[in-house]
């Protein structure tokens, strides 16, 4: 019966991938829930009076509304009006109509609406592992070899030291490919890493009992853990162990084509030791030691082996306080020339406090206090990979209560300090969210996304999602569903209410990207993709010099597998993806009970 199922999504997905046309209603094609806000954007210069919900099965009008009065977009010439049909809140299958000729809308209203959507975005990090074969089983049609072994990587000459020369070979299996690309980055995995292990600490209860349908599912440890281990397990092979700092990348020369994973034996190396890689590590060592202690008798050593790394690579960083990355100047030292991605960063000082907060936070150890009170401050941005400095705050007011427990209050020292700190900083963070909250009135698409025009970028979409987050965790310190209205706001625009009109997660909604800049899904010979996946998002910067229809910030983005500007995936995006959708899931009771009225 399962298999039926998945043949008959399968052949959907094949039938969908034809249907492109520019919608003149967008809406979150994924669904509504119940008793959350429901709206689409009416998107015309023509002021349109009325619209209609339908029921599909016998055309009935079940709902009629007026829609408000026409909003010019700030980030495109798109003239819009928002469609609110909030009250309406019937389960069921629906059509939004707004008048005879026009081609309606299909949607749905239901409990755990998004769970398909949230467990798609976390299987997508299976779709990503090196190293293993993806079993029909598990990947479906999307099945394959195993890709790069990487048990033979060479220590590149910018590596090198003593101990190691350059052509040493070290073995560092495992993982998830970065993007579209075949390539391991630690700098990036940081920030992902750090994404899906808050996920699990601010929705343990929900994640224990999540399943997403891979090979360890019946393992008695979360799914979401599990699919963290098997990136994990690959950044430990990245440590040198004789000093305790951490390779940059694992790496090809230069990128491979738009070939399967594996198919090219060109050399893999291990490139250079930086600062900003080894307090990624450091971050994301420290946190899982404090997450899978909870494990011991399944995992044993596990913690221990995590805290120790992070320790390890911390006292590198200390002695190696500015070995930046910097991949042209390396480039004129060290054979061969390097050109995949860079990840360089110029300014390590966030990745010293992230590191420092989780370490503190797991250990109690004053060494990493005085980095901690000297970085904890007001000046808060969403995170990315290059400004880290927010994964730390939201650890630090995540385990508030623990910290000022550790403190008796009579000592003033950096511990005193930063138990003083905390509650001016989580008042930071809620004026950030207000402030992004103050944009959604006037937004052609009622949405925190899109409310400034340097919100368009690339990577567009983990704005989106980090946005969310953002909001989620300002829900969780106050309570106040302004905040996860806005969340959800956020996961709708995601889903297709946006100027676009796509749903930017591969094989969700009606439309959705169906040629993404990632090579499995153009080399595989399937005409749709890899599934779960989200895309970049739009780019008015264009890098790819790709042919773009529309060139609005808003407007930017081509479907198509040339465009690592817009329509590229990066396991950073998903991964605040994974954190926005299974938060809303896994709170949509608290947020949005049903009483069954309309």
């Amino acid at each position: 019966m399962k298999k039926s199922v998945c043949l008959f999504c399968i052949m959907m997905l094949s039938l969908r991938g034809y249907v492109q046309e520019a919608p003149r209603i967008v809406l979150n094609q994924s669904g509504f829930y119940p008793a959350a806000p429901k709206i689409a954007v009416l998107i015309s210069d023509v002021h349109i009076s009325d619209f209609f919900i339908l029921n599909v099965k016998n055309k009935d009008t079940v709902f009629k509304g007026s829609p408000g009065s026409i909003k010019q977009s700030s980030n495109s010439s798109l003239k819009t009006q928002i469609a609110d049909f909030t009250a309406f809140k019937v389960p069921g299958s629906y059509q939004l109509v707004i008048g005879k000729g026009q081609t309606p809308v299909e949607f749905k209203i239901g409990a755990s609406i998004h769970r398909g959507l949230a467990i798609a975005s976390l299987k997508a990090f299976y779709f990503q592992r090196v190293s293993m074969p993806l079993t029909e089983k598990y990947a479906g049609i999307w099945a394959r070899n195993a890709g790069h072994p990487d048990t033979a990587v060479l220590i590149h000459s910018s590596a090198a030291d003593a101990g190691k020369p350059a052509g040493t070979i070290i073995s560092s299996p495992g993982g998830w490919y970065d993007a579209g690309d075949y390539n391991k980055y630690i700098v990036n995995s940081g920030i992902t890493m750090g994404t899906l292990m808050s996920a699990y600490e601010d929705f343990k209860t929900f994640f224990d009992t999540l399943r997403v349908d891979i090979p360890e599912s019946d393992n008695q440890i979360p799914d979401l853990l599990d699919e963290i281990l098997y990136n994990l397990r690959w950044m430990l092979t990245m440590q040198d162990t004789n000093d305790g700092g951490v390779y940059h990348k694992c790496t090809n020369a230069a990128f491979d084509g738009n070939v399967m994973p594996g198919v090219t034996t060109l050399p893999r190396y291990a490139v250079q030791k930086s600062t900003a890689a080894t307090l990624d590590f450091a971050a994301v060592m420290a946190q899982a030691a404090r997450i899978f202690k909870e494990y011991r008798i399944k995992l044993p050593g596990l913690d221990d082996s995590c805290l120790k790394a992070a320790k390890s690579s911390w006292n590198w960083a200390v002695k190696n306080p500015a070995v930046l990355y910097n991949q042209d100047s390396l480039n004129t030292l060290f054979k061969p020339k390097i050109t995949t991605g860079a990840y360089g960063d110029k300014m390590p000082d966030d990745e010293w406090f992230w590191a420092a907060s989780e370490l503190y936070i797991t250990t109690g150890d004053e060494v990493y206090s005085d980095r901690v009170a000297a970085g904890l401050n007001s000046n808060l941005s969403l995170p990315s990979w290059a400004k880290v400095q927010m994964l730390g705050t939201y650890s630090l007011i995540r385990h508030q209560k623990k910290l000022k427990e550790k403190n008796n209050g009579t000592v003033q020292n950096d511990r005193f300090l930063i138990t003083q700190k905390i509650p001016i900083i989580q008042t930071a963070l809620l004026k950030l969210a207000d402030n992004y909250l103050e944009s959604i009135n006037s937004s052609a698409f009622q949405t925190v996304m899109g409310g400034r025009k340097s919100d368009f970028n690339w990577g567009s979409n983990s704005n989106a999602a980090n946005q969310g987050i953002l909001m989620i965790n300002a829900w969780m310190i106050t309570r106040d569903k302004k905040y996860t209205r806005a969340a959800l706001g956020n996961l709708d625009y995601l889903c297709g209410r946006n100027a676009t009109g796509y749903c930017f997660i591969t094989g969700m909604g009606n439309r959705s990207p169906m040629h993404p800049h990632h090579r499995p899904s153009t080399a595989d010979g399937i005409v749709v993709p890899v599934p779960g996946l989200l895309a970049g998002g739009p780019n008015p910067g264009m890098q790819d010099k790709c042919r773009y229809d529309h060139t609005d910030p808003e407007l930017a983005y081509t479907d198509d597998n040339c465009s690592y500007a817009s329509n590229e995936i990066a396991i950073n995006w998903n991964a605040p993806l994974v954190y926005l959708a299974n938060a809303i899931e896994a709170v949509q009771g608290e947020l949005f009970p049903v009483n069954g009225s309309k």
